[in-house]
């Protein structure tokens, strides 16, 4: 190994695990992490101006194919995404808008009184709901705000909340599986790899749908006894109408209209040839716009230190790439699978689920998917049967553990603050077979449709 392939290897393992010891801030450590990559790496071990240039990727923004047409299948970036950071902005601004609106609460509130607050139809379709709204806003809102509602509820019906937000964070992980846009690892795989919205619909969304099944019926087997008439001569009369957590009807339908052109937007792209990095920008601009008497309220509420997180993060990714580090890595996979394709598959979907369950799967997620290329270019395996596997192990690995995706870590903590702790125990207990449930069907699909 050279020089630079073993700074850059030492770079990557204290970032990792400084964002697994979880003491400081993730932006600042990948921030960090980033400048001594520029530094240590790029400078001093490689002397190489251009490294630094392909890896911050600023010239990618003006190019018009990153607008438009842009991010054809096979056509990976160096460096820093933008179309993803951009991306992301966007579904930031936007669900901010609809949170300011009052939508999420409404819309828990209208499906429980439709199910009548009982118990175990909530339960179900609460459940439900989280993997649907997880295939279109960011998994770790819809946890936000799904479980606080839930723990309101639980408080007036008399119900335990920790079994049913313990079940709506992995159906959001689930949820997230599905599409692009559904979870950050989906949104780097898909960007990166210049996939679209329907290939991710049609791929991993298949495997969601047939998981879903199975999931739901798993969670309701373990706690149909503990909420079965949990909620029995509570007076109805106390819950809030739906239509109250409304705090605006003008924006409340403004919202709804921006967040369907969004959804028409995502699943067309492919065919329009609108970027996600142009949807993102364009959903953000019209969002601010739409909103300007609370544009800078809104603003303030984006979550800036993730996006900086995704900035530090993909530098240092790129140290990897640039030094060839994730070429080894790929030739590693190949060699352990002895050039098996249906062996490769397996160990890429239970190596990114055992190691999402532990660190965080956004980084993890980064990393690989320059390794699944170079073993797709090395080998000529597909690559997206490859991209499929990643995906669906870093996003459903990542619901095994407390820690294994921000989603969880939002939910247990919304938990714990309206009372209800959720220790490693009881979370895991649950979630730790719901996820082998579900990599092992998702293992077996991806053999019987794409091996």
């Amino acid at each position: 190994m050279t020089m630079a392939q073993i700074l850059a290897i030492i770079i990557f393992v204290l970032m990792f695990g400084m964002i697994v010891w979880d003491k400081f801030e993730k932006q600042y450590v990948t921030l960090i992490a980033a400048a001594a990559t520029m530094v240590l790496v790029f400078g001093l071990a490689m002397h190489s101006l251009s490294a630094v240039w392909e890896t911050l990727n600023v010239r990618s923004i003006f190019a018009a194919e990153f607008w438009y047409n842009g991010g054809e299948a096979g056509e990976v970036s160096t460096g820093i995404n933008w179309a993803t950071i951009i991306f992301l902005f966007g579904m930031m601004v936007m669900v901010e808008g609809m949170a300011e609106a009052g939508f999420f609460r409404w819309l828990c509130m209208r499906l429980a009184k439709l199910v009548h607050y009982r118990t175990l139809s909530l339960f179900v379709v609460f459940m439900i709901m989280s993997t649907i709204l997880s295939m279109f806003i960011d998994s770790i809102t819809v946890i936000l705000f799904l479980a606080a509602v839930t723990a309101e509820l639980a408080h007036i019906l008399k119900f335990d909340p920790v079994p049913m937000i313990l079940s709506e964070i992995f159906c959001a992980n689930l949820g997230g599986s599905a599409t692009m846009c559904g979870d950050p690892p989906n949104i780097i795989i898909g960007t990166e790899l210049g996939y679209s919205f329907t290939d991710f619909l049609t791929n991993t969304g298949v495997l969601a749908g047939v998981s879903l099944i199975s999931v739901v019926a798993y969670f309701y087997l373990v706690f149909r006894r503990q909420l079965a008439g949990s909620n029995a001569g509570v007076d109805l009369t106390q819950l809030p109408a739906p239509e109250s957590v409304i705090s605006s009807k003008k924006e409340f339908a403004v919202s709804t209209v921006i967040f369907a052109i969004a959804v028409v937007m995502l699943v067309s792209h492919a065919t329009t040839g609108l970027t996600v990095a142009f949807i993102g920008a364009f959903i953000a601009v019209v969002t601010l716009a739409a909103n300007a008497r609370h544009a800078g309220r809104l603003l303030a509420k984006v979550d800036f230190k993730m996006l900086l997180f995704f900035v530090g993060l993909f530098v240092v990714v790129g140290g990897l790439d640039q030094t060839g580090v994730l070429g080894l890595a790929a030739k590693l996979i190949g060699r352990l699978s002895h050039g098996n394709f249906m062996l490769m598959v397996a160990i890429i979907m239970w190596v990114s689920a055992f190691a999402s369950a532990f660190v965080d799967n956004i980084p993890f997620a980064a990393t690989m998917v320059p390794v699944i290329q170079s073993l797709s270019v090395t080998l000529g395996v597909d690559l997206n049967t490859l991209a499929w596997a990643l995906s669906m192990g870093t996003d459903i690995g990542g619901a095994a553990t407390p820690i294994g995706a921000s989603a969880n870590v939002v939910g247990v903590s919304v938990a714990q603050k309206n009372g209800h702790r959720i220790g490693w125990g009881r979370y895991c207990k649950v979630s730790v077979p719901a996820t082998l449930i579900v990599v092992t069907i998702s293992m077996l699909f991806i053999f019987w449709r794409y091996c």
